[in-house]
């Protein structure tokens, strides 16, 4: 990968100039200039220890890199979450090589932590002369003491982590607090420095760092060697899969929307979102497109933990904490500015407290995907189960805050009713399935009911297009036209090849383009969501036209846009949520688990249509 000069706006790097790496537990995103702006301890949606991400100023990092730094590239080692930084200084070059340790003989595949609690940055002097400054400066002020050769933190954010520091070579406090100094290494030279959240870590004999990531790197690529796809795109499939894996919460099966929180939708604008936790919609299809690829485990556990907090509760919740909960009530941060100064930054989110009637289907899908794979439903499940599907029953026609989980008033939305229809559908079908007790007669009725009025009052006769949202029978429906409209081949609803959906595919490429294959949620002019400004384009509706031009036997047309959407993905083959359409720079949380799961289900797609094609 050829050295890039680094270019900051508004003292920031671009969000696709940096890199993921985790073990499971936690993540961090490191910088294509040798700085970790990111990390939250000691899970995933902890408090952050690092949030220089969010401001640049307060929020703290983890420098590892060249004073005079001139340009940088970064890749993974193949099939791995080992991250290698190139690094240019003035007068030398420096590889930098991060990783979050795994235990040795790890099992990725299985559901018990094999992180260390370790964060490990190895840096060596490839050419001539390399100054590196070397600091660690939290986002909220800790305690330092020297203990056992290693700096020892208390931090006031969380009293009982036990934090530690090492660094091979000599370094200091600093009279703002940070633990850091200036390392000056030859041609060969190498530099260890080490970030403990384990309590025990720091008083092992000290493994050699070079073990340390051949071991972490070996884990990865016995996990990564189950990973089943020969479609196009192969390289950026298998990333997404890794990508999709390091979001995954080991000690549940979760797997998170994006890493980070309050990214923003446009530059300057309040669409700051906290992203940590797990939406009952992605695990319908993200188990969808992980299956497909031979990650059955992380399906079926996804699937299980999904379940399992519907049977707990008997009720479903739209999204949830990676321990199965409700997160916490949305709050702004006014300490930290933002990202490039859009603020607010949220913590906690508030669509947990929306009405979105599509998580009946949704977790009805999950559950019928789950008896598909042979899993088991039993009485309690079935219970909670039919009670959706009752509720889907009742609700389906009552206004929602919808997929894009408005902040506005509710709306009948086309997405939502069509869920209402794959929740009555997928319960009689795991009925069926299973031989449980059901009203097998009325709910077919019912199904039959939700699909004939939405293909009635969710069509616009006179544009020649379903719209977003149902209008009564005999009124105009005068909505607008919105990407999730692209999912009804996906659920079933409608055949991709029905004239109405190939109708209403040309009217959503048409209406929402942003350019280049692009494509926005809905327009706000015509969608209104309750907040003020724009956003980008939204990668996964994309995807998603893909799949319908796939489902339409348009393939040529299908593979142009996959391979030019795939083509935005960063150096390292990572996504976010959105795409600026002027610039192509990333906005929004990232990466983003949305993004990676179209790259791997549009893939998969289009390689089934190629062979069945081709005989």
């Amino acid at each position: 990968m050829p050295l890039r000069p680094l270019v900051r706006t508004d003292g920031y790097l671009p969000i696709e100039d940096h890199g993921l790496i985790g073990d499971g537990a936690t993540s961090a995103l490191v910088g294509r200039d040798g700085r970790i702006p990111w990390l939250c301890l000691p899970h995933f949606d902890s408090r952050p220890f690092l949030a220089g991400l969010l401001d640049a100023e307060r929020g703290g990092s983890f420098d590892v890199t060249p004073v005079g730094l001139q340009a940088s590239a970064q890749h993974y080692l193949p099939d791995t979450a080992v991250l290698v930084s190139d690094l240019q200084g003035p007068d030398g070059r420096l590889e930098l090589t991060d990783c979050m340790t795994l235990r040795s003989g790890a099992d990725l595949g299985e559901q018990v932590p094999a992180g260390r609690g370790e964060l490990l940055r190895l840096a060596r002097a490839v050419s001539g002369t390399v100054e590196v400054d070397v600091r660690l400066t939290p986002l909220d002020g800790v305690h330092v003491r020297r203990e056992l050769g290693s700096w020892r933190m208390q931090w006031p954010a969380h009293p009982e982590l036990e934090l530690y520091l090492w660094c091979s070579h000599e370094i200091g406090v600093g009279r703002d607090g940070s633990i850091g100094g200036r390392v000056r290494l030859r041609e060969g030279e190498l530099l260890t420095v080490t970030l403990h959240w384990s309590g025990q870590t720091h008083t092992r004999a000290r493994t050699a760092p070079g073990r340390l990531v051949d071991q972490t790197a070996a884990a990865w690529r016995d996990w990564a060697e189950h990973i089943d796809y020969a479609g196009p795109q192969r390289e950026l499939v298998r990333r997404s899969a890794l990508t999709l894996k390091l979001l995954d919460h080991a000690a549940t099966g979760a797997i998170m929307a994006a890493a980070t929180s309050s990214l923003p939708e446009e530059i300057g604008g309040v669409r700051n979102w906290d992203y940590r936790y797990t939406w009952v919609r992605d695990a319908a299809f993200a188990t969808y497109a992980l299956r497909r690829i031979g990650m059955r485990e992380e399906a079926d556990s996804f699937l299980a933990w999904t379940l399992r907090n519907v049977e707990r509760d008997e009720r479903t919740s739209i999204v949830y904490t990676l321990d199965g909960h409700r997160p916490g009530l949305e709050w702004e941060d006014l300490a930290l500015s933002g990202y490039r100064g859009s603020g607010p930054v949220r913590w906690g989110n508030g669509a947990a407290r929306q009405i979105q009637h599509d998580v009946y289907g949704e977790l009805l899908d999950v559950a019928y995907q789950w008896v598909r794979a042979g899993g088991e439903v039993g009485e309690p499940l079935w219970r909670a189960l039919s009670a959706l599907t009752e509720q889907a029953i009742s609700n389906w026609r009552t206004p929602d805050n919808g997929i894009w989980e408005i902040r506005d008033a509710g709306r009948p939305f086309t997405y939502s009713v069509a869920m209402c229809h794959v929740a009555v559908d997928r319960a009689v079908q795991i009925a069926e399935r299973c031989g449980l007790p059901h009203p097998g007669e009325r709910w077919r009725r019912e199904a039959d009911r939700i699909r004939a009025t939405l293909l009635e009052e969710a069509w616009d006769a006179e544009r020649g297009t379903f719209t977003e949202h149902l209008a009564p029978s005999g009124e105009r429906n005068r909505g607008g036209l919105d990407g999730s409209l692209l999912t009804l081949p996906l659920r079933r609803l409608v055949a991709a090849d029905d004239p109405r959906m190939v109708a209403t595919t040309e009217a959503v490429r048409r209406h929402l383009d942003a350019g280049d294959g692009l494509l926005y949620r809905y327009l706000h002019a015509d969608s209104p969501d309750g907040l003020p400004g724009a956003e980008g384009a939204f990668l996964l509706c994309s995807f998603w036209l893909v799949d319908n031009l796939t489902g339409q036997g348009r393939l040529d047309e299908a593979h142009a846009l996959y391979d030019s959407l795939c083509g935005r993905a960063n150096e390292l083959g990572l996504l976010a949520e959105e795409v600026d359409p002027s610039t192509g720079a990333f906005l929004g949380n990232f990466p983003q688990a949305f993004s990676h799961v179209g790259v791997i289900a549009s893939g998969w797609n289009l390689a089934r249509a190629e062979a069945a094609r081709n005989g």
